[in-house]
């Protein structure tokens, strides 16, 4: 599992920037952190972010996304897209992520997607089925401005 994560952090890393650049002077620093649960000395449970070593089969991951403007005037219709890597199932996002399970032709709410499977049968599109995240800035973000996006996911 661990070439799977290594995947995972490739594709965040290598797409993240040239997705914001191309609209704007956006610049995005992605980080990865697996939650685990955890019991103190006094018996309290906790969940913690720690950097990844090694990864297994159903690690829940968590990704952050730093994005700040780097240009001089507020960066207009800001879109931030993130491909999900491949060894890991989508689990959700914060508010305002759309997904796409298309490659990202159609995007919204997992909710408003269905999948034709290869018997022909319909269902209402899962997790597992999302290929990308999408973010749109409803305001501008301000030059030297920014802010924090996240999302998600188990690994496969």
């Amino acid at each position: 599992m661990t070439a799977i994560f290594r995947t995972a952090i490739a594709l965040v890393a290598l797409t993240l920037p040239a997705a914001a650049e191309a609209a704007s002077k956006v610049a995005l620093n992605s980080t990865v952190f697996v939650e685990r649960d955890t019991t103190d000395a006094q018996g309290r449970r906790a969940i913690v972010l720690e950097p990844p070593r090694t990864v297994s089969s159903g690690d829940r991951l968590v990704f952050l996304l730093d994005y700040r403007n780097t240009g001089a005037r507020a960066a207009n219709d800001v879109v931030v897209t993130n491909p999900m890597p491949r060894g890991v199932a989508y689990q959700g996002a914060d508010a305002n992520a759309l997904v796409s399970i298309d490659g990202g032709r159609r995007w919204g709410p997992l909710s408003s997607f269905r999948v034709t499977e290869r018997d022909g049968s319909v269902r209402g599109a899962r997790p597992e089925d999302v290929t990308h995240i999408r973010w749109a800035m409803k305001q501008a973000v301000p030059a030297g401005n920014g802010g924090k996006l996240s999302f998600r996911g188990i690994v496969r």
